[in-house]
């Protein structure tokens, strides 16, 4: 796992709404729509979230949503400002990864904000999960609205290594 020193990470099975809301409310340009938000906040409190912390001070989450047997979405995902660019956001993935591959889930998908949309956000962000292995699936031009066309990304889990036990 990479990133930087000090660097914990915990899965909460449900309950980390309110570190959500924190970690969001520092996140306006991504996360400015408090309908949005609140149901972000809520699918924290109710799904497995990874919550990455530096120096014990929580600075990223990661919210998954199990549809299937075989695949899963990150509803949300954000990392403090400051902590940009740390490593934090692919160890968070790299946690969610190990989970659902522990279950045996195939397959992890995100929707982002299409590149028919220029915003040098979202375009790194489009650049971050392209870095981690997704790939682009489906436009979805009306999810969001004619001004928010959205992206579906998508990867294949890399399997659990199995644990060899010495003879």
């Amino acid at each position: 796992m990479a990133g930087p020193a000090g660097l914990a990470l915990r899965i909460q099975e449900d309950g980390a709404g309110s570190v959500c809301a924190d970690i969001l409310a520092a996140l306006p340009h991504w996360f400015g729509y408090p309908d949005s938000v609140a149901d972000y906040v809520e699918s924290a409190d109710t799904h497995p979230t990874v919550v990455a912390a530096v120096d014990g001070r929580d600075c990223g989450v990661l919210t998954l949503r199990v549809h299937t047997p075989y695949a899963a979405e990150i509803v949300v995902m954000g990392v403090l400002p400051e902590q940009h660019r740390d490593g934090i956001g692919r160890a968070m993935l790299d946690a969610a990864e190990h989970w659902l591959a522990e279950r045996d889930i195939s397959y992890l998908q995100v929707k982002t904000l299409s590149p028919r949309s220029p915003d040098e956000g979202y375009a790194a962000t489009r650049a971050f999960y392209f870095g981690c292995g997704f790939h682009p699936l489906e436009e979805m031009p009306d999810l969001w609205g004619r001004d928010s066309p959205a992206l579906q990304m998508i990867k294949k889990v890399p399997p659990a290594v199995p644990v060899r036990s010495e003879p």
